[in-house]
């Protein structure tokens, strides 16, 4: 019964609009559809929890608190709030020296000290999302974040009044709308298929498609045949390929020389499209993409067919010639003597 009124007040909560005056339902007003846009509201959140009131009335004081960020490339490790005269500002700290600067309005050099970075920045308020600008130094591009300070993390008894359990209004929100779509379920890896060759590497034609179009993979390409069955070794147009998904499984870039990314994947199908992604850094933040590979099975041929193989058999070649040449040279100038 406890439960059950608890669930019903975080409802009520809920319903209400976000200034904070209470909204008297009655029987012409379309809750269910209210209770969807607020899904619709708590799972577009960056940061945050659904419902949460800003917080400005914190005490004069310094404070230890717990920092929220939407980028995990911009995660706060370290976080001190001062409050003096009603104004508020953070002391926050990242994890890195990926970042040099940040912009909260205006922009704001970091200080780096034993591999970590610190930004005194404004605070408008606890529990309220702020946008945060960080400037990436490997990249000299700035990108959009946002941060929020919770207001639950305060020492206990900070505050003169208790706060929301935010938690516990979502846990109703789900409780109400059980038709919320399930969580994706991770499919099982792909198995790769059997081909009638010797176990050993073969070439193969393969083609992109998807995407932006930009990308795209060299071919023919390395087949490895292991007992009995395809592997391909994929080498991408670019060397901002850190892993791919196949199915259930992820494979990561082979190329640890800051050469072109490389993949060893399984072939699961000939001649017909295999779904894959593939995450680029290439625009500073990881992006996943979504491509399509086909192998064709009646382009398999000798290994030597192979771009790469091909380059080292011209390079073994002009070694040999350079060497045939200067052991020529070397007995035509002895028999002028």
């Amino acid at each position: 019964m406890k439960r059950m009124i608890c669930l019903m007040a975080c409802l009520l909560m809920l319903l209400m609009p976000a200034a904070g005056a209470v909204t008297v339902l009655t029987a012409s007003d379309d809750t269910p559809a209210r209770l969807q846009t607020a899904r619709a509201a708590m799972d577009g959140m960056a940061v945050g929890r659904y419902g949460m009131t800003p917080v400005t009335d914190v005490p004069d004081g310094v404070y230890s608190v717990a920092v929220e960020s939407s980028s995990p490339y911009f995660r706060v490790v370290e976080a001190t709030l001062t409050v003096s005269g009603g104004t508020m500002s953070a002391d926050i700290v990242i994890g890195s020296t990926s970042y040099d600067r940040v912009r909260v309005g205006e922009e704001i050099s970091g200080t780096v000290r034993d591999g970590r970075t610190a930004f005194h920045i404004p605070v408008p308020g606890l529990n309220v999302a702020f946008d945060c600008a960080a400037h990436s130094v490997k990249r000299d591009q700035w990108y959009d974040r946002q941060l929020l300070i919770d207001a639950a993390s305060l020492p206990e008894g900070t505050l003169p009044y208790p706060l929301p359990d935010y938690a516990l209004i979502e846990k109703a929100l789900d409780a109400y709308l059980p038709e919320k779509a399930p969580e994706p379920v991770e499919a099982e890896a792909v198995a790769p298929v059997a081909v009638n060759f010797p176990d050993g590497d073969y070439a193969i034609e393969v083609t992109l498609t998807g995407g932006s179009g930009r990308a795209s993979v060299s071919s023919p390409t390395r087949m490895l045949v292991r007992e009995g069955r395809a592997y391909a070794r994929l080498l991408w147009s670019s060397a901002y390929y850190d892993y791919m998904l196949l199915g259930g499984a992820r494979y990561d870039n082979l190329a640890d020389d800051g050469g072109n990314s490389t993949f060893e994947i399984p072939i699961p199908a000939m001649d017909a499209p295999v779904e894959v992604v593939a995450d680029t850094t290439a625009m500073g933040e990881p992006v996943e993409i979504r491509y399509q590979l086909t192998f064709y099975a009646e382009s398999v041929g000798d290994v030597r067919q192979v771009p790469q193989e091909a380059a080292k058999s011209v390079l073994l070649i002009s070694l040999v010639i350079i060497v045939l040449g200067g052991v020529l040279n070397y007995f035509v100038k002895r028999g002028r003597r």
